[in-house]
């Protein structure tokens, strides 16, 4: 169960622990009124003890004797228990208040004296009034029932508070984010990409905010996605222009000079050809970013990458010699797993024939290729080419990009690209890095999976 659902649940409990506390409030503010809560006069078994105590004491003992036990009781911390003349005057002079006194007056006047209030006759004849005044009331019966006891209403009040509160504090918790998602997915379908939820969620914590932070990444890959489309197809328009240019040129020239019909062929053939490899090179690209969206796709199976290293670079050494260059190989132990190789071998020559091509004449492109760490399998290519800026190191694996030494070089700026997609496809990465003396060195990493192990039939 997720964070919103424990929110619903613990703000449902919390409505309904405050209605039950305000309910269970009301019903003991009606006990104290049913029990003859009365807010002058004390009433229960300790007032009741305090009042006999000094009724007899005022009836048997005389004046001198009670006065002594109302101190006593005082010393002790006691009730306050008046006992009052026919003049409203205390035995011990202590204050009365009038309209305490005037209700103990009422009761014993009703007849309806109680351990409440008491009328006591003394020896010397007179009669005296006895009782305790209360002290304090409780402070909800003194502010939630100032003139009795609470109205029937109040538990369903505090109730219907509760829940609406509780209820409108939930609601709006939760529709505000979805509100902010409606209106992400009416601006990212009207063609606003740059939309984000994110900063207007804030720091939420629950399956909402996740949503909304999926919407985020969902949008921010709609726009690198789109954006790489729109850049890719302005550099195929820019790349298809000059050979279709030159096509045009050579069937122009045919028609004007018909002498000329085998070398305008050739050009011909050669733009055609050109024009072929530019788009096999695209739908290669297009087919590996697909491939890299669905975790790959090829076909895998088992193989020793250090043996296909090894090729690459034999096949790439014959061609390098016609050149003036060579290609120095070097493997490490074997290195079995389970992956497209075909993909791999597309990647790694690449690389190798892009090293080849920008290496210095005389000098040799070091292939290296073995197991290292824990389950990695690392191929360097290193050449003595004319290296790359530093802020081009990340930029020439783009489609179309071409750095400075090989902008007047043939190629289409693809290769690389296809590189890092194919070894992407198989869970590994491609980097590149300067080298010290001049050069560039390109690290080809790839994940070591288990081999497929063989059946027999």
């Amino acid at each position: 169960m997720g964070r919103l659902f424990w929110k619903f649940l613990l703000s449902y409990w919390a409505a309904l622990l405050l209605a039950l506390l305000g309910v269970t409030a009301t019903l003991w503010l009606y006990e104290l009124a049913y029990r003859g809560w009365d807010r002058q006069l004390e009433k229960g078994p300790h007032a009741a003890l305090q009042v006999d105590a000094a009724s007899a004491t005022l009836g048997h003992g005389g004046i001198q004797a009670t006065r002594g036990f109302l101190e006593s009781l005082r010393q002790r911390g006691g009730a306050s228990v008046l006992i009052v003349d026919g003049t409203g005057r205390d035995l011990l002079g202590r204050p009365v208040s009038p309209a305490v006194l005037e209700r103990a007056r009422a009761l014993a006047a009703a007849g309806l004296e109680s351990e409440a209030v008491r009328l006591v006759r003394a020896g010397d004849g007179a009669t005296y009034l006895v009782y305790v005044p209360v002290a304090s009331a409780p402070w909800p019966w003194r502010v939630l029932t100032p003139g009795g006891p609470p109205p029937p209403w109040l538990p369903l009040a505090a109730g219907l508070v509760a829940s609406l509160v509780f209820g409108t504090l939930l609601a709006w918790y939760v529709a505000r984010p979805i509100r902010y998602l409606r209106g992400a997915f009416t601006a990212l379908s009207s063609g606003a990409l740059a939309t984000r939820v994110g900063p207007l969620i804030g720091n939420r914590r629950d399956e909402v905010a996740d949503l909304g932070r999926d919407f985020d990444r969902m949008a921010q890959r709609l726009q690198a996605l789109i954006d790489s489309q729109r850049n890719l197809l302005h550099e195929v328009s820019h790349e298809l222009r000059s050979p279709l240019a030159r096509l045009q040129a050579a069937i122009g020239l045919a028609r004007q000079q018909p002498e000329g019909l085998d070398e305008a062929f050739e050009r011909i053939e050669r733009e055609a050809e050109r024009v072929d490899e530019l788009v096999g090179q695209l739908l290669t690209l297009s087919r590996l970013d697909a491939g890299a969206d669905r975790g790959g796709s090829g076909r895998r199976e088992s193989c020793d990458l250090v043996d296909l290293v090894a090729t690459v670079a034999e096949d790439a050494a014959f061609e390098a010699e016609t050149n003036g260059r060579s290609v120095v190989f070097e493997g490490k132990g074997e290195a079995v797993a389970c992956m497209d190789a075909e993909l791999l071998h597309r990647a790694v020559e690449n690389v190798v024939r892009n090293a080849v091509r920008f290496t210095q004449p005389g000098t040799a492109v070091e292939v290296t290729a073995g197991e290292e760490g824990s389950g990695w399998f690392v191929v360097r290519i290193a050449d003595r080419g004319p290296g790359v800026a530093p802020e081009e190191i990340e930029a020439i694996f783009r489609p179309f990009y071409r750095g400075v030494a090989g902008t007047h070089g043939p190629g289409f700026g693809l290769g690389l690209a296809i590189a890092r997609r194919a070894v992407e496809t198989q869970g590994g990465s491609v980097t590149a890095s300067n080298r010290d003396g001049g050069g560039l060195i390109v690290d080809i990493t790839v994940p070591l999976t288990h081999p497929i192990s063989s059946r027999e039939p």
